[in-house]
C-alpha cells in the first residue's frame, strides 16, 4: 500500500493507524502547496481533488477521505481491535466520532489556515472550535481514549486535529482531559514513529 501524505496535515491520522496496524506501506510525500510528488509527478493525476490523504492499495485501487481510509485499515487487521466489528453499535459510535471530528473540528480549522479569511471571521471560527473542544474535553473525563480504555482509529484523528491548536493559538491548557489525552497519544510508539517519519518529532 501507498499513503500519500503532507507533513502534519490530516493524513497524519491514517499514517498513525497504518503504524498501529503493522501492515507494510510506503509513504509518498504530496505537497499541498506545489501539488507535486518528489519525482515531479503532478499529484492531481493521482487524486483529482488534489488533497491528502489518499491510500493506494496493492491492486491500484485508491481510497480517499481519512475516516474511510482508517476504517479500511482497521478492518484488515481485526485482531488489533483498532475499530469495533462492523454491524455492532460500537462501530456506529466510532463513525459518530469520526463524523464529528471531520465536520465539527477539522472543517472548522480550514478558515484559520486560509490567509484570505479576515481575522474577525477567524475569531468566530476559533470560538466555535473552543466550544466544540471543551465538549470533547468533557467526553474524555474518566477515559483514556474516546471510546474507553482502548485506542481506536478515531483517537488518531482527534490527536491529529488537536495538534493544530498550538499553531492556531487555541489554548488547550484549561482542557485538562484533552491535554492528558494528547500526552497519552504521544506515548504510543506508533504515534512517535509517524511523527518522526514526517519530521515532526526529533
Amino acid at each position: 500500500m501507498k499513503l500519500y501524505y503532507s507533513t502534519g496535515a490530516c493524513s497524519l491520522s491514517p499514517h498513525i493507524v497504518l503504524r498501529e496496524s503493522g501492515l507494510p506501506f510506503e509513504l509518498v510525500l504530496a505537497s499541498t502547496k506545489t501539488h507535486q510528488l518528489p519525482d515531479g509527478t503532478d499529484f492531481y493525476s493521482i487524486n483529482s481533488l488534489g488533497y491528502v490523504p489518499l491510500l493506494e492499495l496493492n491492486d491500484g485501487t485508491r481510497l480517499r477521505e481519512g475516516p474511510a481510509i482508517v476504517q479500511y485499515i482497521a478492518d484488515q487487521v481485526p485482531a488489533k481491535h483498532l475499530a469495533p466489528a462492523n454491524g455492532t453499535l460500537p462501530r456506529y459510535q466510532l463513525q459518530e466520532w469520526l463524523t464529528f471530528i471531520g465536520t465539527e473540528l477539522h472543517k472548522s480549522f480550514s478558515p484559520l489556515f486560509n490567509p484570505a479569511v479576515a481575522e474577525e471571521a477567524k475569531g468566530v471560527f476559533r470560538d466555535k472550535l473552543k466550544a466544540r473542544l471543551q465538549w470533547v474535553d468533557g467526553q474524555l473525563a474518566g477515559k483514556s481514549y474516546l471510546m474507553g480504555d482502548d485506542f481506536c482509529v478515531a483517537d488518531a484523528y482527534l490527536y491529529t486535529v488537536s495538534r493544530w491548536c498550538g499553531v492556531m493559538k487555541i489554548d488547550l491548557a484549561p482542557m485538562t482531559h484533552l491535554v492528558a489525552f494528547q500526552h497519552r497519544m504521544l506515548e504510543r510508539p506508533a504515534v512517535r514513529e509517524a511523527l518522526k517519519a514526517e519530521g515532526l518529532l526529533k
